[in-house]
């Protein structure tokens, strides 16, 4: 693609940097047919081809973002679906990254829009308002009717859907500490336990602890972790984005220095896609750019390193099947394909994929709260691939992506990890059909 950028345009690193991406683009247009957006809503503005050429627009006239702008780059999932198809290889990811940033900084948005977002940017990051709202969404669920009819508060009336009915107790495992290995020390690793997830599904990462543990993994749950930053981020909020990537930064910095770590483990795909971005979010800061670099590459999807590990032969065998759904920010963000479905069928599960496995669920972060008919949409055709199936549960690696699902089925799903720590002697996930009779192996401790 032509650029007609001026030097003095140039000269502002990320400009510069949205140029070079911009300069990629050839218009082949083979991101429209994998686009979730594109698919759904069949407008040109809604690919990622379209929304190259607005951003190009703006960029180039240095102009402040218009409605226009700001409508199709808010319907936009970052599923990055169109990363896999792109030929040229463009990075979409950090141009459509610095077009919101470069949204919140000069376009001023309806009240009702700033106030949610600033509500959501306010609450999410943190476990302990979330779980405050959480509790306060239970009495507000009998109004998300009166909230629909209203097109501004639609958001709110998403989000109460959302809530869940109940929520889980604290959990131990989330409090910062060590959580030593069983038998003979292999190794050392930090995990990242997060925001949302530590509140609506704290037992994915009890399940990683217990798995790893048993694999002679020490376990470090580092105080002053939290946020990874993702959910900010992609809302433009770009300072609120960096501040979350330093403090985490420096707190797995410090445990570097304090007996080593062999990896961070993410249980949170969506997280996993921005902990390994660290190192370019963080790139033109000189006192952070060496230390993000060296954090992100440490950062490991909780599958990637079980894969690296010698894992015994499973001691429950369920004979379940597994449909396993691949999130965006795997697939897409990580590029990781393979490794569940593997680490899974070694385990003694039967596992599926349904179809349309490329396409987004909905969940998005936020997207699923700011943009819920496009979002009910995804969820509804991703149910129909999985249920397609006719699995006994259904698998997957990210909480936001669990949430969604959850809305639109009965059948059960919980995390990878659940599954993976059930086979090798852990409990049963909440939900989980038994393990039919023939199938059932008596629990023994791996060697």
């Amino acid at each position: 693609m032509r650029t007609e950028f001026s030097i003095h345009q140039l000269a502002d690193p990320h400009i510069a940097e949205a140029e070079s991406i911009l300069r990629k683009c050839v218009h082949c247009g083979f991101c429209t047919a994998t686009c979730p957006t594109y698919v759904t809503l069949g407008n040109e503005l809604d690919s990622p081809r379209g929304r190259i050429y607005l951003i190009k627009d703006m960029f180039e006239n240095g102009r402040p973002a218009d409605k226009e702008v700001v409508t199709h780059i808010d319907r936009c999932l970052s599923c990055l679906a169109c990363m896999t198809t792109c030929p040229s290889g463009v990075d979409y990811m950090h141009l459509v990254d610095r077009a919101r940033a470069h949204i919140h900084s000069t376009y001023r948005r309806p009240l009702p829009d700033r106030l949610i977002r600033m509500m959501l940017a306010f609450v999410l990051p943190y476990r302990g308002r979330f779980r405050a709202s959480l509790t306060l969404a239970k009495l507000g669920r009998p109004f998300a009717s009166l909230f629909d009819a209203v097109s501004p508060l639609k958001p709110l009336a998403a989000m109460l859907r959302i809530a869940p009915s109940s929520i889980p107790n604290r959990s131990s495992f989330t409090e910062p500490g060590n959580h030593p290995a069983s038998g003979e020390k292999h190794g050392r690793v930090a995990i990242h336990t997060g925001c949302a997830q530590p509140v609506l599904q704290p037992a994915t990462n009890e399940a990683a602890i217990r798995l790893l543990n048993r694999f002679g993994i020490e376990v470090v749950v580092a105080e002053g972790e939290g946020c990874c930053g993702a959910l900010v981020h992609h809302m433009g909020r770009e300072e609120d984005a960096l501040d979350a990537a330093r403090r985490n930064v420096d707190v797995w910095t410090h445990q570097i220095g304090d007996g080593g770590l062999d990896a961070i483990i993410i249980t949170a795909s969506g997280c996993g896609t921005t902990v390994k971005d660290y190192g370019h979010m963080l790139r033109l800061d000189p006192a952070y750019a060496d230390k993000a670099a060296k954090v992100s590459a440490l950062a490991k999807d909780i599958t990637e390193y079980l894969a690296t590990l010698a894992l015994p032969a499973p001691a429950n065998k369920t004979g379940l099947t597994v449909t396993y759904h691949s999130a965006c920010s795997m697939q897409h963000g990580q590029k990781i394909t393979v490794l569940p479905k593997t680490l899974l069928e070694a385990a003694g599960f039967s596992v599926k994929s349904p179809a349309e496995g490329h396409i987004c669920c909905g969940s998005a972060g936020t997207y699923n709260i700011m943009q819920p008919e496009i979002a009910t949409q995804l969820r509804d055709r991703k149910v129909r691939n999985i249920e397609a199936t006719k699995p006994d549960i259904i698998a997957a690696g990210n909480i936001g992506c669990i949430t969604q699902i959850a809305q639109g089925t009965d059948i059960p799903i919980v995390h990878t990890i659940e599954l993976l720590d059930w086979a090798h002697g852990g409990p049963k996930p909440d939900g989980a059909p038994h393990a039919p009779a023939s199938t059932a192996l008596l629990w023994r401790v791996p060697t």
